[in-house]
């Protein structure tokens, strides 16, 4: 198996056919599209109706092909590279706190609350650090990891590719709990993102088109909901997996699946309020009023939480692959795999302004948090931008 996360120039190359017949995983190849060549759409002139002002930047190391979010705790931002480089950064000067290097390659960015920072490596070890930066233990989960680890409540949860959700006390590496979910057919070989909510529950997305919330304490399955159900004749048409981290805003959870649906519900039960056919892999963000995403085309759509009613759709960025979305203030975030970010009006999908961030691609969501707004790029630049 191979990892990628630039999809559908990258999607349909990555799948893994899971035939489990005792530990057997065979690996299907699809390649999507032949030669076609998807040709980025050339960017439209914009005047920047705000600035995006550099606060601070610093390079972390690149994540290569693997998507590596940088984590916030307190007023530290912490970050990783695929070859195992972790730092603590102060968030508002950009100055590095410490910086450790793992014992191996990392697949995914580091989780943490501050008090206990975990990364996974790629042969499926998590390692802990306290506040300091020392290691304070280190325990193989047996699996491959794609997700990053989420550390709340005294736990950190690790997501593996064999669809095991595991609880690991935050101290002591020991187990607490583990979470075993039916592996399917064939689904996406990507991290599934999990959204915290407080201390309390994760909410992420399955194969099958389902998604669902996970009490962080002892691994139960609070709700689960299915947003899509496989459609057509074979294996890879039936694919619609819940792979981008939900989003939330107030008490409405909204996601999307793969070749399936976009739709949001209630978050206390899970249960749909609106769902409409729609494909993505980078997931949802969300305003109070209205829910954003963008198909594998990165045509760029907003709907109505309240019912789904299209508000808008921005076709100016196709095939730029645009990376996963932040909605913050009034604008919409996402850079793109040339390295510009692009800010949308919310209400409209005008273009607002566009910054060069990097010339490597932006997969992870723009992180708004104390003014500013933090973006990673896959090349490892890590920057502070103030809007102005």
């Amino acid at each position: 198996m191979i990892n990628n996360t630039r999809f559908v120039k990258r999607a349909l190359k990555l799948l893994t056919l899971s035939l489990v017949l005792g530990s057997t995983t065979v690996v299907l190849l699809a390649c999507s599209g032949g030669s076609r060549v998807r040709k980025p759409a050339e960017l439209v002139a914009v005047t920047n109706q705000f600035d995006l002002a550099p606060v601070w930047s610093t390079s972390v190391g690149s994540s290569e092909s693997f998507n590596f979010h940088p984590a916030v705790a307190g007023d530290a931002v912490y970050a990783a590279s695929h070859r195992g480089n972790l730092a603590k950064i102060d968030l508002l000067t950009g100055k590095k706190i410490w910086e450790v290097s793992v014992p191996d390659r990392l697949s995914i960015g580091p989780g943490s609350d501050g008090r206990t920072t975990a990364v996974v490596t790629t042969k499926g070890t998590v390692y802990a650090y306290d506040d300091a930066g020392k290691p304070i233990w280190n325990v193989s989960v047996g699996s491959e990891v794609l997700t990053e680890p989420v550390v709340a409540g005294g736990v950190v949860v690790i997501r593996a590719l064999d669809n095991r959700f595991i609880g690991l006390d935050a101290q002591t590496g020991v187990r607490k709990w583990s979470y075993q979910r039916q592996q399917a057919a064939l689904s996406l070989r990507v991290g599934y993102g999990m959204l915290a909510i407080g201390n309390e529950v994760i909410v992420t997305g399955f194969s099958g088109g389902r998604f669902g919330m996970i009490a962080i304490a002892n691994g139960g399955l609070v709700w689960e909901t299915p947003i899509s159900f496989p459609k057509g004749f074979s294996e890879i048409e039936r694919l619609n997996d819940v792979t981008a981290k939900p989003s939330m805003e107030g008490d409405v959870i909204c996601a999307v699946s793969y070749q399936g649906r976009v739709g949001c519900g209630q978050a206390r039960t899970g249960n749909l309020i609106w769902f409409k056919d729609y494909s993505s892999y980078t997931g949802t963000a969300q305003s109070p009023d209205l829910v954003f995403s963008s198909n594998e085309k990165s045509h760029v759509t907003a709907f109505a939480v309240k019912d789904g009613a299209q508000a808008w759709e921005n076709t100016q960025l196709t095939f730029r692959d645009v990376g996963e979305p932040m909605a913050v203030g009034k604008v919409l975030l996402m850079g793109d795999a040339q390295g510009y970010v692009h800010a949308l009006s919310q209400a409209k999908g005008e273009m607002l302004a566009r910054i060069r961030h990097d010339s490597s691609p932006i997969t992870a969501a723009p992180i708004a948090v104390n003014g500013l707004i933090l973006i990673q790029s896959q090349g490892g630049k890590l920057a502070a931008y103030s809007p102005k």
